[in-house]
């Protein structure tokens, strides 16, 4: 899943290089179109339905968040 989720940041930010530090929103690396895209990537790859209420600053800050978020949606 982890891979599969750098997939699509980096096919939304072709520079994107993750590392365990990395802040996605901090950074500056993922803007609000991003997040967006990002979204509807996620919701039709996993087939889940991240909504509004779920994005937040704890949810999309890093990789390993978004992850999280997945699996507790995935689980639902």
């Amino acid at each position: 899943m982890k891979e599969q989720i750098i997939k699509i940041i980096s096919d939304l930010v072709p520079d994107f290089e993750n590392d365990e530090e990395s802040k996605l929103l901090d950074d500056g690396i993922l803007d609000s179109f991003d997040i967006v895209s990002l979204v509807m990537e996620l919701n039709e790859e996993f087939d889940v339905d991240i909504n509004v209420m779920d994005i937040t600053e704890d949810n999309f800050n890093t990789v390993d968040t978004i992850c999280e978020l997945v699996r507790t949606k995935l689980d639902e």
